[in-house]
């Protein structure tokens, strides 16, 4: 149980950087912070006590198995919360060439 309330306040973590900061690079890693509190939480679903791999071999019709349905799924949302990070670093880098400053009201009241 305690595994889940270190989940759930690394969720709050992220979420808070993402809604205080005004850096982009912070608000990117406040991102980064929700997704591996998802990924930790879907995984720890799908996770028995004592649980064997799902592999059915004669005189194992009576174990518990973990499920290997949300490792596919993080497996996945790994691989597509990189890819949108490091889009978001490049947009980030482009809007600094630009504006020269990663502050978003600067940004704003730039307009250009």
């Amino acid at each position: 149980m305690i595994v889940y309330i270190l989940c759930f306040i690394l969720f709050l973590v992220g979420l808070f950087g993402v809604l205080t900061s005004r850096n982009i690079i912070k608000i990117i890693i406040g991102l980064t912070f929700l997704e591996i509190s998802i990924n930790l939480f879907l995984v720890l679903i799908g996770y028995v006590e004592g649980g064997q791999i799902p592999i059915l071999v004669k005189g194992s019709e009576n174990l518990h198995f973990v499920d290997p349905l949300p490792q596919a799924l993080v497996l996945t949302s790994i691989v597509i919360g990189l890819s949108t990070n490091a889009m978001l670093l490049a947009v980030a880098i482009r809007i600094y060439k630009k504006f020269k400053t990663f502050d978003i009201r600067k940004i704003r009241s730039l307009k250009g």
